[in-house]
């Protein structure tokens, strides 16, 4: 007991602070419990449906879950993508980060059937209704995890690039991403409210990111490594996961709700949703260096393990 006291009065001594203030602090402290730890109380009152049909309650939590899921890829991918400290992540690092990342996306990928099969049909086509223009389109959690992956060439459609200026600027080629595609009229230019909403609130930071994790991110990491094959796998089954698998899972989910019929529906965003969600069309690809030439031509038509 002696030898931990000891070592608390050099941590705050070390600090410039008054050692026996915190070992009163502690003395008068009340025991950890669960429900505060992890703030339960407050967790459970965060889901707030703007109708009456119960199954919102699904749709609100199913989200938020998957927020929480996007936080621990991003918490995974910031500490081998440190450009604060200047050091650079070992291989071994980042494979081990890299498979904790997939574990995460497995479970974002298997977890829509809680949207597909957990959901009453008729309910979610009158719930969403008063959801308008909100979108998952609007999760930006997902632009962030991409910004830590990769490069924006990476997420410009290929048929884009050449329309893209060679000294654009991180401002330039954001306007240029796959994802722009969901929130345009195509045919007058004009930006869907549910992309002004979006641009307003994240744009100035995507930006400031964008600048600040070109040539840090992953991809810029690794591209010029020989990479061992542990590593190559785990990146191949990233990419699999999160630019193939889950987009393929959404637009499935999406179908079940939105094709009555055989009738296509609009999203809440009025984006084109089947076109927007299918890989091959998207044609985002984190780690072009692990994948042969013909699986990147037929991006979004083939499985792995």
């Amino acid at each position: 007991m002696q030898d931990i006291i000891s070592l608390i009065e050099a941590k705050y001594k070390a600090l410039q602070h008054d050692p026996s203030t915190f070992l009163k602090g502690l003395y008068h402290s009340k025991p950890l419990t669960y429900w505060d730890y992890i703030q339960l109380e407050t967790l459970m009152s965060l889901q707030r449906p703007k109708t009456d049909y119960p199954d919102e309650y699904i749709f609100i939590v199913y989200h938020q879950i998957s927020e929480l899921l996007l936080g621990l890829i991003s918490h995974e991918l910031k500490q081998v993508v440190d450009t604060e400290s200047g050091r650079a992540a070992t291989l071994h690092d980042i494979t081990e980060k890299v498979e904790r990342i997939n574990r995460y996306a497995a479970i974002l990928d298997n977890s829509f059937a809680v949207m597909s099969r957990g959901m009453d049909y008729h309910q979610y086509n009158e719930f969403r209704l008063a959801l308008a223009p909100a979108s998952g389109f609007q999760a930006v959690s997902f632009r962030y995890i991409e910004l830590y992956c990769t490069e924006l060439d990476n997420l410009i459609r290929p048929e884009m690039k050449p329309n893209v200026p060679n000294d654009a600027d991180v401002a330039t080629k954001l306007k240029y991403v796959y994802w722009q595609d969901a929130g345009k009229n195509h045919k007058t230019g004009e930006r869907s409210l549910m992309l002004k909403f979006f641009e307003e609130k994240y744009l100035d930071s995507l930006i400031k990111d964008g600048e600040r994790l070109k040539g840090h991110n992953l991809y810029a990491q690794l591209k010029d490594k020989e990479l061992p094959e542990a590593l190559k796998h785990a990146l191949r089954k990233l990419d699999y996961l999160f630019n193939i698998k889950w987009p393929l899972s959404h637009l499935m989910t999406a179908e079940t709700y939105l094709m009555a019929a055989g009738h296509k529906t609009a999203s809440t965003g009025m984006s084109d949703w089947q076109k927007y969600l299918h890989p091959s069309y998207q044609k985002r690809c984190f780690f072009p260096m692990v994948w042969s030439d013909e699986e990147k031509e037929k991006w979004g038509t083939f499985v792995i393990d």
